[in-house]
Order: C-alpha cells, then sequence, then structure tokens
C-alpha cells in the first residue's frame, strides 16, 4: 500500500453489546500502536444506548464517564456524501472523510454483520470480515451447521429460542439431555468473550444457564461439553490467501475459560506454541483456514478448538471475526509468536481492508441486456 499522504483511519469501539467493556480494552491497545506518521486518526465510541459519538480523546471520556462532553456524529450510509458527519443545531455538518474504518467492536451490533452492512452501503473500506463473514461466523449454531457441510468435526449442538425456553423449559431441558450426559454449555447464539456462557453439571444449572443466555439472544445454544479437553486456539489473516498462525494453548484457572479468568483477574495462562504433536498442530491450522474460507472470512480471525486429552481428536469450537485485541490477547499474541509484532499486524489489517475495497471496486452493479 503505497500513498502520498497520511491514511485517515477511524477507530470504533464501544457499542450495544456485553462485550463495550471489553471493546474498550481492544482500543486502547490498537490506538496506542498507530503511528501517527503514517495515520490521521479519529476516535468514534458508541455507547451502550447505540449513540455514537467523537471529540477529543472519545476513549478516555469513555473509560471515566465524560460521554456528555462529546459530539454527536453519523456515518452517511450514501457513498456519494460519504464520511463522517456530526449534528450541530439540529443539522448535518461534515467533520471529515476516512480512508480505513477500524471497527475494534465485539459481539452484537459490531461482530455480527450488522455494522459491516452500513460500511457496504457507505462503500468504504473497512478492517475485517464482510455481512456474510461477520454474521455466520457469530451466530454459533448457523457456524456449527457450515462445519458440517464442510466435513470439519464440531461437538454435538442444539438450538433453542428464548420462546422455547419461557414457553416450557422442562421440554427444553428434556431435549437437551437426550442430546448428551452432563455436563453441558448454555450460550447466547450471538455473543463472545464467554458472555453468558454456564457449564451445568446438572438439571438445576441447565436452568439456570437456559435463562442466563436467554438474557443476552433470542436463540441459545446447547452444546456436549467435551470431557478431559484441551483448549487449543489458531489466529488466521488474510482475505483470498489466508494463513494460520502457531497453535496456543489456553490454560483456565476456572472451570473454563470464562469472561472473568479472560479481563478481570488474569489468572488464566497461556502456553504458545502449544504442545502438540506435529501431525495434531498441522490438522488444527488446516482446519482453522478451511473454516475461514468456507463462510468467506476477511482480515482475521481467531479459530478456537478442543483437543481430546487422551486420543487426541479435534473437535473446532467457533471462530471469532473481531477477536479480543488487547495486546494479552490471545490473536495477537499467536501471531507474534509467529514472527509478526503487534503493531505490524495492525499495519497489516489496514492494508489487508485496502486491498479487500479495491478488490469490491472490481464488481459491476449495474446490468444492461445486450438485446
Amino acid at each position: 500500500m503505497s500513498t502520498d499522504r497520511k491514511l485517515r483511519i477511524a477507530v470504533l469501539f464501544g457499542g450495544r453489546s456485553g462485550e463495550h467493556e471489553v471493546s474498550l480494552m481492544s482500543a486502547r491497545s490498537v490506538l496506542s500502536v498507530l503511528d501517527p506518521h503514517r495515520y490521521e486518526l479519529v476516535q468514534i465510541g458508541i455507547t451502550h444506548e447505540g449513540k455514537w459519538v467523537t471529540g477529543e480523546d472519545v476513549l478516555d471520556k469513555f473509560e471515566n464517564g465524560h460521554v456528555d462532553e462529546l459530539q454527536h456524529v453519523i456515518i452517511s450510509p450514501n457513498p456519494s456524501k460519504a464520511g463522517i458527519y456530526i449534528l450541530q443545531d439540529e443539522t448535518l455538518k461534515k467533520l471529515t472523510d476516512v480512508d480505513v474504518f477500524f471497527p475494534v467492536l465485539h459481539g452484537t451490533f459490531g461482530e455480527d454483520g450488522t455494522i459491516q452492512g452500513l460500511f457496504e452501503l457507505a462503500d468504504v473500506a473497512y478492517v475485517g470480515a464482510g455481512v456474510l463473514g461477520s454474521s455466520v461466523g457469530m451466530d454459533k449454531g448457523v457456524f456449527k451447521d457450515v462445519m458440517v457441510a464442510s466435513h470439519i468435526p464440531v461437538v454435538d449442538t442444539m438450538i433453542v429460542l428464548r420462546s422455547d425456553i419461557q414457553k416450557d423449559i422442562a421440554a427444553v431441558i428434556e431435549q437437551a439431555e437426550r442430546l448428551s450426559s452432563y455436563p453441558l454449555f448454555t450460550k447466547p447464539a450471538n455473543l463472545g468473550s464467554s458472555v453468558g456462557i454456564t457449564k451445568c453439571h446438572n438439571r438445576s444449572d441447565l436452568q439456570e444457564g437456559l435463562m442466563e443466555a436467554a438474557s443476552f439472544d433470542r436463540r441459545v445454544l446447547i452444546q456436549e461439553g467435551v470431557k478431559n479437553a484441551r483448549e487449543i486456539e489458531v489466529s488466521v489473516l488474510g482475505n483470498n490467501e489466508p494463513v494460520a498462525s502457531v497453535p496456543g494453548e489456553v490454560l483456565p484457572s476456572r472451570e473454563f475459560y470464562s469472561y472473568e479468568s479472560k479481563y478481570l483477574d488474569g489468572t488464566s495462562g497461556l502456553q504458545i506454541p502449544a504442545e502438540l504433536p506435529a501431525e495434531i498442530a498441522a490438522q488444527i491450522r488446516e482446519y482453522a483456514v478451511r473454516a475461514y474460507k468456507a463462510i468467506d472470512c476477511a482480515g482475521m480471525a481467531r479459530v478456537d478448538f478442543f483437543v481430546e486429552k487422551d486420543t487426541n481428536r479435534i473437535y473446532l469450537n467457533e471462530l471469532n471475526s473481531l477477536p479480543g485485541f488487547t495486546k494479552i490477547s490471545m490473536y495477537p499474541k499467536l501471531w507474534e509468536a509467529s514472527g509478526m509484532p503487534y503493531s505490524k499486524l495492525v499495519d497489516c489489517l489496514i492494508e489487508l481492508a485496502v486491498e479487500r475495497k479495491a478488490e469490491r471496486d472490481r464488481t459491476s452493479y449495474t446490468y444492461r441486456s445486450s438485446t
């Protein structure tokens, strides 16, 4: 990527999601390494209520509760009126053009294809997967169906609706118990960072887990618990020709890799690279790239696996198209162990966004019949 001027990068963070606070942590790390000699930065924060704001030191104001000092901002979905606009005295005033949008958003309305749809309407370059890759990667139920169709092994799962849980939770519990013996996991189908996940050892746990997951999503995943499993993760980077990092292993301090152990108490350990037989590591990396391509992912993703300790049998668990991006998060740490430092990784993601936009510009959106 070559240019005679600085690229203007709009970094978006926060959002209407249970992962709002995780997004702020990731944004802090990304902003710290964006080279001011290469980039002009615009910070855009999205509140819990969905208000988009900009101004000076947006991230600091978000973290310190001074959002009311910021200006209301709007991204135009109209390509002929591209850019960022601020709302002043009930009128819109253009603030700036943007070369690349960098969504450092996790979960609902940031990782699920919704904001990617806005970027597509606006015809702008943006970091990460498109609408399809984002939405399929985010929905754990649909994603697992695609993996089954792609002959990639996954654990047994089922999807239930919040309305089913509210109508007859006893019937849902009976159905779940036919899926597998305990332990079972309950998860919101569309969320990440282990928000709303419960490991269920009995019916009482399962009832509580279903209600917890249903508070975050209208679709709830119930999943077989892999007994005596290792948690292995791989980072994938690229557009049409993605590559996988070395695998790493999560060493949870709790029963599973929970939100608290990821972001609050910091007690879980990471083993990078994971101590795996060479053929198992190679198979995991191959599955990760295949999964990435199967859902038309782009830019980046972290792909999570279970490996049975006794048999080395591999199960792909899920794919995160906008993974946690703090400097201690698994995604950048795996690339660091693979020879790509954090700052270079961020630069590469911006280059991939520009590359994908150039490819999209080759697509014709009009048709004239020759007859």
